[in-house]
């Protein structure tokens, strides 16, 4: 029997080449190694706030049939904030007619700081110290460009995001450790899974 999990990001155009593998893995580390991963693609979401409506709006009445729905959008600098508003809309969607189980979780600072997160050695050859990117707001522009320029492959249509994001992966547990609030949304879907037992 599949698991379906729908994935809903803030932009799926690059997005989803990071959280597609990522998501792929954290289910298999929390019990469900088969589960069939999508990310939102239609609607296109279109920014933090397009999201939030939809998660509002629409993608709990049309999606209601999977198992679980993840929304995973860039932290940006307003973690508490965020923290508070995805308490809102998890509730909103457990108490639906048709309730679905949504589990938020923001990428501290940017989504591209995981995938950093899992090239210590690149980024020490580029001079980098992780403690200043975990820092930074502005992750995409000031350190993921520079490491895509160097690393990806702009020839493919992520650029070098998707095999970047699995060369990551053999690095799972520094990315949890590195990212606390990875393991923190593992830990989160492997307690739903064993309270579906």
């Amino acid at each position: 029997m599949s698991w379906n999990v729908l994935v809903v990001p803030e932009d799926p155009t690059y997005n989803g080449y990071i959280l597609r593998p990522l998501c792929k893995r954290l289910l298999r580390e929390a019990g469900r190694p088969n589960a069939n991963i999508v990310v939102l693609a239609e609607p296109k979401v279109h920014g933090y706030a397009h999201a939030k409506k939809l998660l509002i709006d629409r993608i709990p009445r049309d999606w209601w049939h999977f198992e679980l729905i993840l929304f995973i959008p860039d932290a940006d600098g307003l973690v508490e904030n965020r923290n508070n508003e995805f308490k809102h809309l998890e509730g909103l969607a457990i108490n639906r007619s048709r309730p679905v189980k949504l589990i938020c979780c923001a990428a501290e600072q940017e989504l591209e700081t995981w995938l950093l997160s899992g090239h210590p050695e690149k980024l020490k050859s580029l001079g980098w110290r992780w403690p200043e990117i975990r820092a930074e707001i502005s992750v995409k522009e000031r350190f993921f460009q520079p490491f895509l320029a160097r690393y990806g492959d702009p020839a493919s249509p992520s650029e070098g995001r998707e095999r970047l994001m699995q060369e990551a992966l053999a690095n799972y547990a520094g990315i949890k450790q590195r990212c606390p609030e990875l393991q923190e949304l593992e830990d989160r879907v492997r307690a739903h899974i064993a309270n579906l037992s």
